[in-house]
């Protein structure tokens, strides 16, 4: 790094980067240096065959589109629970917020009976599931798939939402979940 006229510092051509050149020699500092960007947390939901079928995220945006209003995620291509759950005839999104803390890795869990146990749901006529306490439902469809390395962006389109600014989200920060300060 070399002063500027400022007085501060200004990194000189790549002086700090990685060129990774399609190969990651590390994929434990990727997940580090990735991790560094904080990201909403939602948990996506729905009854298929009669079964809740729950998933949690921190790929979620919104802002996709507003016209039509679409948001996405994105699906690892060895996730058990995206294939069932693609299959539903509507999804329920819900913004993990700050009384889903403690429910989050329980709601993640790799087994998949007692995932919604102590939690408090909403299921619309289309068997999209909604947790009770989120700041943000969004039911959807799926939109469209796109192949991206070792997972699947998901678009979804939007068909009904509501909002609570009263609750907080949960955020996804340096592989931890965080409250949002005001």
């Amino acid at each position: 790094m070399k002063p500027d006229a400022d007085g501060g510092c200004t990194m000189t051509a790549m002086e700090g980067l990685e060129n990774l050149d399609g190969i990651i020699s590390d994929p434990g500092e990727m997940t580090r240096a990735f991790s560094g960007f904080p990201s909403g947390v939602a948990a996506i939901s729905a009854r298929v065959q009669d079964d809740p079928i729950v998933m949690i995220v921190s790929s979620f945006a919104v802002g996709v589109s507003h016209n039509p209003p679409m948001v996405s995620f994105a699906a690892q291509h060895t996730s058990t629970t995206w294939p069932v759950l693609s299959r539903a005839q509507a999804i329920g999104i819900s913004v993990l917020g700050e009384g889903h803390s403690d429910k989050a890795r329980q709601l993640a869990s790799r087994s998949k009976a007692g995932r919604f146990a102590d939690l408090r749901t909403v299921e619309a006529a289309s068997g999209a599931i909604f947790l009770d306490g989120a700041p943000v439902w969004l039911e959807c469809t799926v939109e469209h798939s796109y192949p991206a390395g070792d997972h699947d962006i998901i678009v979804l389109r939007v068909l009904a939402m509501r909002s609570d600014d009263a609750r907080s989200p949960l955020v996804w920060h340096r592989r931890t979940l965080k409250m949002l300060g005001s």
